[in-house]
């Protein structure tokens, strides 16, 4: 979700920046991949249970979009997308554990921001997932429009960028809004059932998931409005370079896939049988690109076939079979009308 530091956590964060800039800040300091391999598995922030990105199933087994990325890139360094442990982490937790060490990467509905990227030493690694947030509302109400809701009681997260999104919304139509704030999605959802706001607001994503466990989901509308753009990536810290790239190209290897149709169901195929260079390179077929990343020849393959590509991954959360329903729109690749892209794999 489009979330932002609390004043305490703002502080906290610019003192540990001050001290990764002196050199005595030593967590995961150009190290992490060594880090993982000797642990045995890769520990990953993702959200506190939201529907379609990150949530515990049956057995206790996570699942979601954002889970699935967590896997792929288990899968990259152990050939095995179970070799990871997920640490589930609030708006106001999240940043505070990647910048300690506590977890090796967040991939958590997260946006990209100038002060995430530069100020708190955060490395975003490219854009997973492209939102924007907007206003879930009771069908009862009678609101079809953003601007029908001046004077309107809010849910919304703390510690969001949502917030400063919708404080600019306001003041850019002159309107009036009473903030009605909670911590987590799980207590807004709670709280716009019990009727203590009229709408709830996040990115639409989260909009989505938070609609598809209500007890009437076609009780409730998501308005067709967008107030900002929230690009959502995972993210590591800037002090390891090595690491940045390794799982940049691991968010790569699942959309280039796609673009070259190689899915996890016919990866083997194609890598004994493929006269493709594109998809010989991402295969491990031929090259010795991994090594370059500190990884085997097979971790593209490994990557694919541990959960498949961009669409698999998509499709299998959020898409038209899912309860969020969610079509591709921005998120197809930009061959079918859609801006994901990823630079090429040579």
């Amino acid at each position: 979700m489009s979330e932002r530091p609390t004043r305490i956590g703002y502080k906290i964060l610019s003192v540990c920046a001050l001290i990764v800039g002196s050199g005595a800040f030593t967590a995961g300091s150009a190290a992490t991949l060594d880090d993982v391999k000797q642990r045995g598995r890769l520990i990953c922030g993702v959200e506190t249970g939201l529907a379609g990105f990150a949530m515990r199933a049956d057995g206790d087994r996570w699942i979601g979009f954002d889970v699935d990325f967590c896997r792929a890139v288990a899968a990259a360094i152990f050939a095995d997308g179970d070799a990871v442990e997920f640490k589930p982490l609030t708006a106001a937790e999240r940043f505070g554990a990647l910048q300690s060490g506590a977890i090796d990467l967040l991939a958590r509905n997260t946006t990209w921001t100038f002060t995430r990227d530069v100020d708190f030493g955060f490395e975003f690694v490219g854009v997973m997932f492209y939102d924007g947030q907007g206003f879930l509302v009771p069908k009862a109400l009678g609101v079809t429009q953003a601007l029908e809701l001046n004077g309107a009681r809010i849910c919304i997260e703390t510690g969001t960028t949502s917030e400063l999104n919708l404080a600019d919304y306001y003041r850019r139509h002159k309107m009036m809004f009473e903030s009605v704030v909670v911590s987590t999605s799980d207590e807004a959802r709670r709280t716009y059932l019990a009727n203590a706001c009229d709408t709830y607001t996040s990115d639409r994503s989260a909009l989505a998931a938070t609609r598809s466990m209500l007890p009437d989901p076609s009780a409730h509308i998501l308005l067709p409005d967008y107030i900002s753009k929230e690009p959502l990536s995972p993210l590591v810290r800037h002090d390891d370079t090595q690491w940045a790239d390794l799982v940049r190209w691991v968010r790569n290897v699942l959309i280039l896939a796609e673009e070259l149709d190689v899915s996890s169901e016919n990866a083997m195929e194609l890598r004994a049988t493929s006269v493709d260079p594109d998809v010989r390179r991402l295969l491990g077929a031929e090259g010795e690109l991994g090594v370059k990343l500190g990884l085997t020849a097979d971790w593209a393959f490994d990557v694919i076939m541990s959960g498949g590509n961009y669409r698999e991954i998509f499709d299998r959360n959020l898409g038209p079979d899912t309860p969020l329903a969610l079509d591709r729109g921005l998120n197809a690749l930009w061959s079918d009308g859609g801006i994901l892209y990823a630079p090429p794999l040579r």
